[in-house]
């Protein structure tokens, strides 16, 4: 086993829609110095301190409707319907990099709970990705 050679795949490394969330976050803390953000912006924990001493502040949902006026970073996870209203009631406003994959799959959730088609989500619970599935369906799913 000496002579064990570990090669990593160019291609390997976090997905674009948090690569694109991690892009979108550095150019609001360029130009504004603070942002919030629902949750970890990605699991990856030297990723996040990173971001934080730049300025982000992550939050909890509990901590949304305790926000005026402010700037929220929805990450790629995205999130549930919910989420958007609490937003609108308190004048947030939110930066969305919601990964088009995952939206994409949430509207075809939403869809399907409209024309009174079963759901099952099968994933982690309290998953930020799971959570937004099942809000496009009241908490039905």
């Amino acid at each position: 086993m000496k002579d064990l050679q570990v090669s990593i795949d160019d291609n390997s490394g976090f997905c674009f829609g948090v690569v694109y969330a991690i892009q979108m976050a550095e150019d609001y803390l360029n130009e504004y110095g603070k942002l919030y953000c629902l949750g970890d912006i990605v699991h990856n924990e030297e990723e996040v301190e990173r971001l934080k001493a730049k300025g982000l502040q992550i939050i909890s949902h509990d901590d949304l409707p305790n926000l005026k006026h402010e700037r929220v970073l929805i990450r790629a996870h995205g999130e549930p319907p919910q989420t958007y209203k609490t937003a609108l009631d308190n004048d947030i406003e939110l930066i969305d990099a919601s990964c088009p994959v995952v939206l994409k799959l949430q509207n075809r959730v939403r869809e399907a709970y409209n024309d009174k088609v079963p759901i099952l989500i099968y994933g982690k619970h309290g998953h930020a990705e799971v959570n937004g599935l099942k809000g496009q369906t009241n908490g039905d799913a």
